[in-house]
């Protein structure tokens, strides 16, 4: 028999009802091309690039083998080379990819070289992650390398030149000895060894145990906090108006509206609007954040849009833009006031046409983002000035959240302090992760211009500055220890800030009065006392 004689008709045995199926002497099963680009992702996402590229080589290296094994005695082979040379037939007949072999009289030609059309791994490739920079047959080489390694009993491994997962008009394969590579591809033969794959498993090992330690730091530090001050997003939110903004972004991220967040500086925008993509269906794609008042004018069209080669001085390269990085998933537009006017107008297009153009180029491209535009202008205001286009105003507010001030939530201050500070204690190292009273209520007295981002630095600053394991006074900055009361007499205030502080200490030391006395600096008398007023 020879290569080309090899029949489809005869090699695949089944029965009509279903069961077992044989390819020539081997047991076969149907599988879904997607479900292995599901794979190749899941594997990317796990191993990284090079991880996820030895894994599925190593796969069709095995599968290869196996056939070449399994088809040597299988049929009566007209002579060795044909069975040697069935590789390639056997790709076609399997359905992995159409298999031309490229004629080369030539006695310098590869020992193999073909041209390969409709790879299904090129087309499960370009589906899932785009146009790569490298070729992408990770498994058809490794097909290929395992058949003529058992059938011709020496490594001989193939390399794609040139591949349609990269833009190539069709997938060219070279097959050589391992000794004739030379050096030519030794960056790509560390994807046949078994050290490629460990040392992937070892990165991956050590990052998870990165992740379990950081978890556990964390753990610590909301423990510090009552549970029901924290949501499960990790954002503090014991104030009214902060549960309802967490509430609405929760309804909302259910659906694939266009979102726009409201909100002083640093109140918090950029959070919630993780919060949105984190519990959208979009979670498992990217998350793209954009500072439109952070980027010069003249570069702002080439940011969001992209360029092509020699389309302005320094393009020396085609780029893709945020809109085409985030696609699939979800670009937040932050400061989205502070865009030009004459960028609204290209903005507003591609938002409602869902495609982009990059600079220099005379195509569109299709892009599926979802939009969360935030920002600390009064947008409606600056609509009846002329300033923002009312068009792309509504176009944008389909669903508006609106972040209150750090003011305006004051029951969040202590709670939200003390994660701050656990944070920036864990971070850098210090002992500091508890509040005197005194600290704590001049936390509490203090307006809070700059929101969250004030209380950070805050926070910070006190880690780094507190000789011990707790926050004096004279820890915090300036203007926070010479704040008066903002808040309205006889509102009680700064005794619930006293109460709370004290609670929290005592559930801290998980109910240890004598231990949480100390860590307070007053007498365990005076704790008891106070205990039993507020039970009274």
């Amino acid at each position: 028999m020879r290569a080309q004689d090899l029949d489809l008709r005869e090699l695949l045995r089944f029965e009509p009802e279903g069961g077992v199926m044989l390819f020539g002497e081997q047991r076969v099963v149907l599988f879904d091309p997607g479900a292995l680009g599901l794979l190749r992702k899941l594997l990317v996402d796990a191993l990284g690039a090079i991880g996820a590229r030895s894994m599925l080589t190593h796969l069709g290296f095995a599968h290869g083998w196996r056939t070449a094994e399994s088809m040597k005695g299988s049929f009566p082979w007209d002579d060795e080379r044909e069975w040697r040379t069935a590789g390639g037939r056997l790709h076609k007949l399997m359905g992995l990819v159409d298999f031309s072999p490229v004629k080369e009289p030539d006695p310098s030609a590869p020992f193999a070289e073909a041209i390969w059309l409709d790879s299904y791994e090129a087309e499960q490739s370009l589906s899932i992650f785009g146009q790569a920079e490298e070729p992408v047959c990770w498994m058809l080489c490794g097909f290929a390398s395992g058949y003529l390694s058992f059938s011709n009993k020496k490594p001989i491994f193939c390399f794609e030149t040139r591949c349609v997962g990269r833009g190539d008009a069709v997938c060219h394969v070279i097959g050589r000895p391992k000794e004739e590579w030379g050096t030519e591809r030794a960056a790509e033969m560390q994807f046949f060894e078994k050290t490629c794959i460990e040392g992937s498993l070892a990165r991956v090992t050590a990052s998870l145990k990165k992740a379990e330690r950081t978890l556990r730091e964390r753990k610590r530090v909301l423990s510090r906090t009552e549970p029901k001050d924290v949501d499960p997003s990790g954002i503090v939110a014991r104030s009214e108006s902060m549960k309802r903004a967490l509430d609405l972004a929760r309804r909302v991220a259910k659906v694939d509206a266009t979102v726009l967040i409201t909100g002083e500086s640093g109140a918090g925008k950029e959070r919630l609007a993780q919060l949105v993509h984190a519990e959208s269906s979009r979670a498992a794609r990217p998350f793209v954040a954009l500072n439109c008042a952070a980027v010069p004018e003249t570069l702002l069209e080439s940011e969001l849009f992209g360029h092509a080669r020699g389309a302005f001085t320094g393009a020396v390269g085609d780029r893709a833009g945020i809109f085409e990085a985030a696609d699939g998933g979800t670009l937040m537009l932050d400061e989205v006031g502070d865009v030009p006017p004459a960028m609204q107008a290209k903005l507003l297009r591609v938002l409602q046409e869902r495609e982009v153009r990059r600079l220099g180029e005379n195509k569109n491209r299709k892009v599926d983002v979802r939009i969360i535009a935030a920002t600390n202008r009064d947008l409606a205001a600056d609509v009846a000035s002329g300033r923002f286009r009312q068009d792309l105003f509504y176009r944008l507010r389909v669903v508006e959240v609106r972040i209150p001030a750090l003011r305006e939530r004051r029951e969040d201050i202590l709670p939200l302090a003390r994660l701050l500070l656990g944070e920036a204690a864990q971070r850098l190292g210090v002992r500091a992760a508890t509040m005197a009273p005194e600290a704590a209520a001049q936390l509490a007295r203090y307006a809070w211009p700059g929101n969250v981002r004030e209380l950070m630095n805050a926070m910070e600053r006190a880690a780094v500055v507190a000789s011990g394991a707790r926050v004096d006074l004279e820890d915090l900055p300036d203007e926070v220890r010479a704040a008066r009361s903002s808040v309205p007499p006889g509102t009680g205030t700064l005794g619930d800030v006293e109460r709370e502080h004290i609670l929290a200490v005592l559930a801290q030391n998980h109910g240890n009065k004598a231990r949480a006395a100390e860590q307070l600096g007053i007498g365990t008398a005076t704790l008891f006392r106070k205990l039993r007023r507020w039970a009274a």
